[in-house]
């Protein structure tokens, strides 16, 4: 099995498991009673290009079109994971 090939089943496979582990974070931190303080989680273009495969120009169409909802600090562009999952669920067929 080439690199390439190893790679791309990490990320695959990291695509399923993620929303799942920030729905069990939500869930744990319910039962916890520390649903107030849950810490956010960002992406950055270079997490956006790995896992959900879009390139700079897709990515640059989305924030200037307002499909991504972003924050920027200095030149770095910050992308919350929570809102990312919600346009994810919101467009799921």
């Amino acid at each position: 099995m080439s690199k390439e090939t190893k790679t791309s089943y990490i990320v695959a496979i990291k695509q399923l498991l993620d929303p799942l582990y920030a729905r069990l974070e939500k869930i744990d931190s319910k039962i916890k009673g520390n649903d107030t303080k849950q810490t956010l989680r960002y992406y950055r273009n270079e997490d956006l290009k790995k896992i959900f495969r879009l390139s700079n120009n897709t990515i640059i169409k989305y924030r200037q079109t307002g499909i991504l909802p972003y924050t920027k600090m200095g030149d770095i562009f910050l992308y919350e994971a929570s809102k990312i999952e919600k346009i994810l669920n919101e467009n799921r067929h």
